[in-house]
């Protein structure tokens, strides 16, 4: 990018972004597997990666030949996962650059794939720093009418921040997500598991092998201490 923008503010997906999730996603995805003699690998996690559960769960039963249905699927992960998700730790530099961009007054949002009654036990060890964004936006938001790569989430974080979608930045894992983002008319940047085949960001306007490699004065954002 020749000449960069000058960001507004700024919009964080949660799962493999702000929380580490993504691998009791893998565990819950394998145990369910096993029960039915299937293997849940890489092949397929790679994409599910950033989807709504519907879409995900539709994606695995029929992938992996489960014999069972969407829904029966659905209600057998439940369990597994309202049991692991308040274990959940953070990213690595994800709770300093929210408290530093809120600390220099950037408005700062959550817009993630996840269900409200999920988002409440994934962040049980870590409610003091969320409560520091503007705005919280799930999948299940009543302001919301598609999950990502729709850019649902997206647009309706950004106007409750009263920000213009052109001068907002996204953070995201999964090239769903980028999708979201662009679609909204926002800017995106790529955090993805390093597994993860580069190609799929193709549509990024740039990648971080973490959190702690951000520089947000090329966004016109200031500058860490």
């Amino acid at each position: 990018m020749s000449q960069r923008p000058l960001i507004k503010a700024v919009i964080f997906d949660m799962d493999g972004l702000l929380l580490d999730t993504e691998g009791i996603y893998t565990e819950v995805m394998q145990i369910i597997a096993g029960r039915y003699g299937k293997t849940f690998g890489w092949e397929h996690k790679q994409h599910i990666i950033g989807r709504g559960s519907r879409d995900l769960a539709t994606y695995v039963v029929e992938n992996i030949g489960l014999p069972i249905s969407v829904d029966e699927f659905l209600e057998m992960r439940k369990p597994l996962m309202v049991e692991r998700f308040p274990s959940a730790l953070g990213m690595a530099g994800a709770e300093a650059l929210v408290r530093h961009l809120k600390a220099h007054n950037v408005p700062v949002a959550v817009g993630t794939s996840s269900s409200s009654g999920y988002f409440e036990l994934k962040t049980a060890q870590h409610k003091e720093w969320f409560s520091l964004f503007d705005t919280i936006v799930t999948a299940d938001d009543p302001e919301v009418a598609a999950a990502k790569p729709a850019p649902d989430i997206f647009l309706t974080a950004a106007r409750r921040m009263g920000v213009a979608p052109a001068d907002c930045l996204v953070f995201e894992d999964s090239p769903f997500g980028v999708t979201a983002a662009k679609a909204a008319g926002m800017y995106a940047l790529a955090v993805p598991d390093s597994a993860m085949d580069p190609e799929k960001y193709t549509h990024a306007d740039g990648r971080l092998e973490s959190l702690l490699a951000f520089e947000p004065e090329q966004w016109g954002l200031p500058a860490f201490d």
